[in-house]
C-alpha cells in the first residue's frame, strides 16, 4: 500500500508540475506569435490527445515521465511560407529568451501559489523548541537552556523547525554560525556565535540537528499504550489501549525505551507481563512478534504509547488572510530558491558531497509521505520541488532551459547567433553531464532503499 500512495502520489505531482512548467513555455509562446503544434504531458503512447481551433495537439501519454512543447520550427522540419512568421527560430532574440524563460518562471510563481493557499488554509507545526544538547557536541559550546526557543539562525527569524533546518543547512562549509534564542519564559534574548568549522553533516546517517548536538523539544513518551495494531502480536497477548506497562517478566519497565529494547531484542520468545488496566494489575502472556529490518531480526509487537501533552503555544497554525498569506509564501519561495542556488554552489565547491543528491525515487518517497499527511503538507511539497524544479533548469548546461537561455544572451550581446556546429557539441556535453548527474541520484536513492 506505502508503495502504491507513493507511486500514485510522484505521478500527480510530476503531473502537476510538468503542466505547469510546459504551460509557461506554451503561453508565451502563444503571446509572442509562435504557432505551437504540440503540448504533450508525458512521453510515448497517448491515453488521451484533443486538437484545439488553433491547431495544438494536446496530449496525456503513458511514461509520466517529463512532457514538452513542440514548437513550429525550421531547424526541426520543413515550414510552409506562409507559416515562417509563425516559426520559433525566427522570432526575436528576446521573444526567444522570454518563451524559454517562462517554465522556469512559472514553475516559481506555482510555488508561491501552492504556498500561499497552504498557508490560507492553514499548517499546523511546532516551535522550535529546545529539548537537550548533547555533551561535547558543536552546540555544547554556547550555553543554551533546556526549553529555551530559538528565534534567529544567521540573519534571518526562525518561527518553527522546518526554519531552523533551512538556515542551518546553509551555514554548510562555513566557520561560524550566529545563533538567538530567547528563555523558557520569553523575559530575555540572548545571541552566540557558534564555531562550526568542524560540523560534519551526513543527511543519510543522522539529522541537520543531531549533527550538532541538538535535539528538539518533544513531549516525553509513556508506558502507557495508545494504539494496538489489528493482527499484531499485541492483540493476540491480549494488550489494550491505555494499558500501563508495569514489568516484563518480572523486570520493572520505567520508561519507554526500557520496553522497546527489551521487546526489540527478543524475537519470537515467549514473555509475561503485568499491565496496569483501570486501577487494576492485569497479568499477561503470549509471544513476542518478529520484524526483519535489513539484515537483522527484531521484536516487534505492533503497539504504540501515548505522549504527554504538548506545552501551551509550543504547537500553532500558519494561517493568515489573503496578504499576509501572499507575503509569507513569496519569502518562503525565496528563500527555497536562493538556498537551492547555495547548495548547488556547496555542490560545486565540495561543502556538499554528491551523496546527497536525490532523484525519483527520494521523490517518489517523498511525495508519498507528504499526501498521507494531508493536502497542506502536500501543497508544501509540491511548492519545494516546483523551485528546484525550475532551479535545475535553469542550469547553464545546453540540454536545459539555462543552456538555451545561454546562447540566446550570447546572441543578443555579439548580434549573431552561436554556430550550430558549437550548439551541437554543447548539446553532446550537457546531455553526458546531466545523463551523469541523475544516474548518481538513482544510485543514490537505491542505497538508501
Amino acid at each position: 500500500m506505502s508503495f502504491i500512495i507513493n507511486v500514485g502520489s510522484f505521478i500527480v505531482a510530476l503531473g502537476i508540475l510538468v503542466a505547469v512548467h510546459e504551460w509557461g513555455h506554451f503561453w508565451i509562446a502563444r503571446r509572442c506569435g509562435v504557432k505551437v503544434e504540440k503540448f504533450s504531458i508525458g512521453f510515448g503512447k497517448a491515453l488521451w490527445r484533443r486538437t484545439d481551433k488553433l491547431g495544438t495537439e494536446f496530449v496525456i501519454a503513458a511514461i509520466p515521465l517529463g512532457g514538452y512543447v513542440k514548437m513550429l520550427d525550421e531547424r526541426v522540419g520543413d515550414v510552409a511560407e506562409e507559416d515562417l512568421p509563425y516559426t520559433f527560430n525566427r522570432q526575436h532574440v528576446l521573444k526567444r529568451i522570454a518563451i524559454i524563460a517562462a517554465g522556469p518562471a512559472v514553475n516559481f510563481l506555482f510555488a508561491i501559489f501552492a504556498l500561499f493557499i497552504m498557508y490560507l488554509v492553514g499548517l499546523q507545526t511546532v516551535k522550535p523548541v529546545v529539548g537537550s544538547i548533547e555533551p561535547e557536541s558543536i552546540f555544547s559550546q554556547i550555553n543554551i537552556p533546556q526549553n529555551a526557543t530559538l528565534t534567529q539562525v544567521g540573519p534571518r527569524k526562525v518561527v518553527d523547525w522546518e526554519d531552523v533546518a533551512y538556515e542551518f543547512m546553509s551555514f554548510i562549509g562555513h566557520d561560524e554560525m550566529m545563533v538567538k534564542w530567547t528563555d523558557e519564559n520569553n523575559t530575555y534574548e540572548k545571541s552566540a556565535t557558534i564555531n562550526i568549522s568542524q560540523w560534519e553533516f551526513d543527511p543519510d546517517k543522522t539529522s541537520v540537528f543531531a549533527s550538532l548536538g541538538l535535539t528538539p523539544f518533544r513531549p516525553q513518551v509513556l508506558s502507557v499504550l495508545g494504539y494496538i495494531e489489528d493482527g499484531s502480536a499485541a492483540q493476540r497477548i491480549g494488550f489494550q489501549a491505555n494499558d500501563k506497562i508495569l514489568s516484563l517478566d518480572g523486570t520493572s519497565m520505567q520508561n519507554w525505551e526500557q520496553i522497546v529494547g527489551y521487546v526489540s531484542t527478543r524475537p519470537e520468545q515467549t514473555v509475561l507481563v503485568d499491565v496496569l488496566r483501570n486501577g487494576q494489575v492485569i497479568n499477561l502472556s503470549g509471544t513476542i512478534g518478529s520484524k526483519t529490518d535489513g539484515q537483522n531480526t527484531k521484536g516487534y509487537m505492533g503497539f504504540t504509547p501515548t505522549l504527554e501533552p504538548w506545552p501551551e503555544g509550543v504547537v500553532f497554525v500558519h494561517q493568515y488572510g489573503v496578504g499576509k498569506a501572499l507575503t509569507k509564501a513569496m519569502d518562503k519561495t525565496w528563500r527555497m530558491m536562493t538556498l537551492s542556488v547555495e547548495m548547488l554552489g556547496k555542490l560545486v565547491t565540495g561543502d556538499v558531497s554528491v551523496k546527497n543528491l536525490s532523484g525519483p525515487i527520494a521523490i517518489a518517497q517523498g511525495a508519498g509521505m507528504s499526501a498521507s499527511l494531508g493536502l497542506v503538507y502536500f501543497l508544501g511539497f509540491l511548492a519545494l520541488i516546483s523551485v528546484n524544479l525550475g532551479i535545475i533548469n535553469l542550469l547553464p548546461l545546453p540540454v536545459l532551459d539555462g543552456g538555451h537561455l545561454l546562447y540566446y544572451f550570447i546572441e543578443l550581446v555579439s548580434g549573431r547567433p552561436v554556430p550550430e556546429s558549437v550548439q551541437e557539441v554543447g548539446f553532446k556535453i550537457g546531455g553526458v553531464l546531466l545523463l551523469l548527474l541523475m544516474s548518481i541520484a538513482i544510485v543514490n536513492d537505491i542505497a538508501r532503499l
